[in-house]
């Protein structure tokens, strides 16, 4: 993806029930241990943020009943995965039964240790005594973050909507009864508004995984003889040894609660509509993952095939598809199947560079330039079709046609992508809350996309050509109606109340040339 969008977390969880077999999955490490499995886990959905990373574990034998390792960086770095010895260390500390995991990409807050999660808020009481982390956004930050300091007594130590969060948790624990942790759940998505997955784990050893009722973040889930696990994406369960068969999505709306040693799925909202996001299918998820019965990599390989049904250039002996390594390979492949030309790999990725997404404006387009290396001996005198999976900012796109150009020496370059033109900030988890950061916005002016401005694009960022997908072969392509897709980033319409008057604000935000972030305007404060 081009300079592109960011999610904002990955998330994990495991548990090792009571009174059944440990079975193959579990046997290895025993009960007291399993928790050694999360930074496994994470390291699957490490796509999903490369920031941060933490766990949380639970052990009943243990003084310190629930204990948080994190910090930033890798997986790998974070829990010293290249080392064995110091690996061991850290996993026979923090042993435990139960754990919840997290990788983190910033959407608020900073770059340091203290935002990373788990966040773990200690309590005399057990029951007061919880961690948990979250994927996703809430879009009424600004209204629960006003409402909070609207008591002089209260005091927010971080600008971020995880510790909005954790303040709904506890005042929704602050009654005389533990309330059950579906009714907690229950009380936090009263008050919310936005996109979240979420793992919480107590001091009681109570486990609760959640999804919001529209369901915007992907969370799987599977239970094989004792071991229960959950994960953003169903590539950690697979790799974890559970069968594609007992491996499934957890519905919008729904909590797995863990109390006592018994697992329950239960209702907590009302689920009227499905708001998935479309851009895990497109971007965000692994390609090995699956999402809501639908295939990341078949999903992939259906917009590549929308691309081929709508190109028109001469196709000739020296035509070649290449792909803007990684996403964008399923695409590619199968718009060059259709159209009878190979997909060839013009373009190496430098996987020591990170991802440009993570890193500001002015160390995104240094690293843009050295992202990828093209390879003159596949390139030179050919007619490129280069096949990117969206294009957001356009920094890295420009820097990318000109370091082709000047090493790679095709004959032309026509950028397609297989996603329509980004219109739209997201107010749900992804990094991009302005307008004017976008690139589509500056030529559409509010209007229909033609040739004429695909054309005007296409000169701007240096290419000979520039072609979007409709919007209509988003759906296609996933396989679900489009009412079930959040697509608000592509059509400017948003399926909660929050979303449509930040979006606003965004708007005039717009015209009045403010550059900040839309949750940081005073406009959205009111």
């Amino acid at each position: 993806m081009d300079t592109a969008l960011h999610e904002a977390c990955g998330i994990a969880a495991i548990y090792y029930l009571p009174g059944a077999d440990a079975g193959r999955l579990g046997k290895a490490e025993g009960p007291e241990e399993i928790s050694r499995l999360l930074p496994r886990m994470l390291l699957d959905v490490q796509n999903r943020g490369q920031l941060s990373a933490g766990f949380t574990t639970y052990n009943p034998h243990r003084r310190q009943l629930l204990e948080t390792y994190k910090d930033v960086g890798t997986v790998s770095e974070v829990f010293r995965m290249t080392h064995k010895g110091k690996f061991e260390s850290l996993m026979k500390k923090y042993a435990g039964q139960a754990a919840i995991g997290h990788v983190r990409y910033a959407t608020c807050g900073q770059d340091d240790r203290s935002y990373a999660q788990p966040f773990e808020r200690r309590h005399i009481k057990k029951h007061k005594w919880f961690s948990f982390a979250f994927n996703g956004q809430l879009a009424n930050f600004p209204q629960l973050r006003d409402e909070l300091l609207g008591d002089r007594d209260c005091y927010l130590a971080h600008e971020t909507d995880t510790e909005i969060l954790m303040h709904l948790f506890c005042n929704a624990l602050h009654v005389p009864e533990a309330p059950s942790l579906i009714e907690l759940m229950r009380r936090v998505a009263e008050r919310t508004d936005g996109a979240y997955s979420l793992v919480f784990l107590d001091a009681l050893g109570q486990m609760l995984v959640a999804r919001d009722p529209l369901g915007f973040k992907p969370l799987a889930y599977a239970v094989e003889e004792s071991i229960f696990a959950a994960a953003s994406e169903s590539v950690a369960l697979v790799n974890l040894g559970f069968r594609p068969e007992n491996i499934h999505s957890l519905l919008p709306g729904h909590a797995i609660l863990i109390s006592g040693g018994r697992l329950e799925i239960l209702p907590f909202a009302d689920a009227r509509r499905r708001a998935h996001c479309f851009f895990e299918w497109i971007y965000f998820s692994n390609v090995a993952s699956t999402i809501d019965g639908r295939s990341v990599y078949l999903a992939r390989k259906a917009l590549g095939e929308e691309l081929a049904r709508l190109e028109d250039i001469p196709i000739d002996e020296d035509t070649v598809v290449v792909p803007v390594p990684d996403t964008s390979k399923a695409a590619a492949d199968a718009m060059a199947y259709r159209l009878g030309v190979p997909s060839v790999e013009g373009l190496i990725r430098n996987r020591y560079t990170g991802r440009t997404f993570i890193e500001g404006p002015d160390r995104r387009l240094a690293k843009a330039q050295t992202k990828y290396i093209p390879l003159r001996e596949v390139l030179e005198n050919k007619r490129v079709l280069l096949v990117e999976d969206s294009i957001v900012r356009a920094t890295t796109m420009k820097a990318l046609l000109e370091r082709m150009r000047d090493l790679g020496r095709p004959r032309e370059i026509h950028v397609r992508v297989a996603c329509p033109p980004i219109i739209s900030p997201c107010f749900y988890g992804i990094d991009m809350s302005t307008i004017s950061e976008l690139f589509a916005p500056r030529f559409l002016h509010g209007g229909p996309l033609t040739p004429e401005i695909q054309k005007e694009m296409a000169q701007a960022i240096g290419a000979d050509s520039l072609r979007y997908l409709p919007v209509e072969a988003v759906a296609r392509a996933i396989g679900l109606p489009a009412q079930h897709l959040c697509q608000a980033c592509i059509t400017g319409q948003y399926p909660t109340e929050w979303g449509t008057r930040l979006a606003k604000v965004a708007v005039e935000n717009a015209r009045q040339g403010v550059h900040e972030r839309t949750y940081e305007t005073a406009a959205c404060r009111k």
